[in-house]
């Protein structure tokens, strides 16, 4: 008999060759944790490999966690990972699947791990587990159209009681918000989150949607309305308290928003990439706006000093470049431009051509600010702001992240006085996003 008629799967459909009912419980929980971001996903992948240490999925899984979170520590975690995951030797399809997805990720990078997954998904679409690996890879790998793309894919395989399927439909959400779909958008989340209330990606989704067409209030009451479902101890709940900050901005509430970034959103001095650009983001908006943050910047620019040689991610990078430009550190900025000029320079996997292509040009417009009270001295741009502007998606994150970079932009190319400048860039934001009180802010 084969391996792969001799597997068993789990509660969502993954099957396994080897592991007891009680290993793929445990999966089936890591699996339920990774869908709805739930804390205890690290040690349910524990408890399935402390009854079957010889569990592949369970390996790669944990890799892709790894690999996904793109800091030097996690990558030499997730490098672990692929050896253990090897040693337990990967025999059903979806095994492979997922070994060989961890092993394209460290070489080559996030969108060709997504690729393999989509491979298995031709024959399996009702995988929950490899749809959301796949988009969560493409959308830290900025490949939005993948993300659409997969979920278009397999979604018409799916029956809506199937295990998961809120999670997939909370995952094509996203995917057409940020194609600018907007009420499909909205319509499919509010969907997802009718179904599983308990699925902050879906909740988020509708929530970029209500940032992207300017409705403030309407994002407040959402939120406010659904934060028994992120706030507790979700660890994606401190980017859904990040978005009821930009909520508040536009109806100028500072004093609020500090209060939420001091109790929700950086409460601790976590590196986490997603929680450095939330807490990153969110000051850089506020000294845009000219409030007072005081020494909230301080363990930011310490994290980013001592991180200022890392571009696995680009958008982790310049987020820190952001912060390292808060406080001044000059010497440090400078260092990171020269890690990213080395990453553009290696070409040995896509965050370096993001690097080349995305990271470098913005860096170095960024770094004019460090001279921002002085206009006039600002250095000319290497390509026109437009052109860096238009090219900032493969970098990753959501619209709705970047644009604090393209606010960064704008804010430069207002203080050079460039009227005909500042008009086009205006206008490229507006293909995605109403024009808010950034935009009275900037011309007032």
């Amino acid at each position: 008999m084969s391996a792969l008629r001799a597997s068993t799967s789990d509660d969502y459909g993954l099957r396994h060759a080897r592991g007891n009912d009680a290993a793929r419980a445990h999966f089936s929980r890591a699996t339920r944790g990774l869908l709805a971001y739930r804390p205890d996903m690290l040690a349910a992948i524990d408890d399935a490999l402390a009854e079957e240490p010889d569990l592949p999925a369970a390996h790669a899984l944990r890799g892709l966690a790894m690999l996904m979170a793109a800091r030097r520590e996690t990558l030499d975690a997730a490098a672990i990972c692929l050896r253990d995951a090897h040693a337990a030797r990967a025999e059903t399809a979806d095994e492979i699947a997922l070994t060989r997805a961890l092993q394209a990720g460290l070489c080559a990078g996030m969108t060709a791990a997504a690729d393999v997954l989509d491979a298995r998904l031709l024959a399996q679409p009702q995988a929950a587990l490899l749809v959301k690996l796949s988009t969560g890879l493409r959308f830290v790998g900025g490949d939005a159209a993948g993300m659409r793309a997969t979920t278009a894919m397999v979604l018409p395989a799916w029956d809506a009681l199937a295990p998961g399927y809120s999670h997939v439909l909370g995952c094509h959400a996203f995917g057409l918000e940020e194609a600018g779909c907007f009420a499909e958008a909205e319509a499919a989340g509010r969907a997802a989150v009718a179904l599983d209330p308990d699925d902050p990606w879906a909740i988020h989704a509708v929530a970029h949607v209500l940032e992207m067409t300017n409705r403030p209030a309407d994002g407040l009451a959402w939120t406010e309305g659904l934060r028994p479902h992120w706030q507790n101890g979700n660890p994606f709940g401190r980017h859904v308290a990040w978005h009821q900050a930009l909520f508040r901005l536009e109806g100028n509430g500072a004093e609020a928003v500090l209060a939420m970034y001091d109790q929700e959103i950086r409460p601790d001095r976590s590196e986490d990439n997603r929680d450095l650009a939330n807490a990153v983001s969110l000051l850089w908006r506020l000294r845009q706006m000219g409030v007072n943050v005081g020494d909230r910047w301080v363990e930011l620019g310490e994290i980013a000093a001592r991180r200022r040689d890392e571009t696995h991610l680009v958008f982790a990078t310049l987020h820190r470049l952001l912060a390292l430009i808060a406080v001044g550190d000059r010497d440090s900025a400078q260092a990171t431009m020269r890690a990213l000029a080395a990453s553009a320079q290696s070409g040995s996997a896509e965050q370096s051509w993001v690097a080349a292509a995305v990271g470098l040009p913005l860096a170095r417009a960024l770094l004019g600010l460090l001279d921002s009270g002085a206009p006039s001295s600002l250095p000319p741009m290497s390509l026109p702001l437009c052109r860096i502007a238009a090219s900032m998606e493969p970098m990753g994150g959501s619209y709705a992240q970047r644009d604090v970079f393209l606010r960064s932009l704008i804010g430069a190319c207002a203080a050079r006085g460039d009227q005909a400048m500042l008009a086009r860039l205006l206008n490229l934001r507006r293909q995605l996003k109403c024009d808010d009180a950034f935009v009275d802010l900037i011309r007032a």
